[in-house]
């Protein structure tokens, strides 16, 4: 998965869920190619999500439900 692939999922998961989509973030992660971090910034600490190969679309929606859902 590409950057723009995993910003696609993380906010259609958010959407979902009700968020704030203006919260969202994904950066790479400095000297890993192919890994990002999902970031969501809300009324608690920002939620931070790693991935990369081997994370399916499926997981990547799963981890941002269930941490943002144990936050709010």
């Amino acid at each position: 998965m590409n950057q723009d692939d995993i910003e696609r999922i993380a906010r259609t998961a958010l959407k979902d869920l009700g968020a704030d989509l203006s919260k969202l973030s994904v950066q790479p992660v400095d000297g890993r190619p192919g890994q990002w971090w999902i970031e969501v910034r809300g009324a608690g600490k920002p939620m931070m999500i790693a991935c990369g190969k081997g994370s399916t679309p499926q997981w990547v929606r799963e981890q941002i439900c269930e941490k943002y859902l144990a936050q709010n």
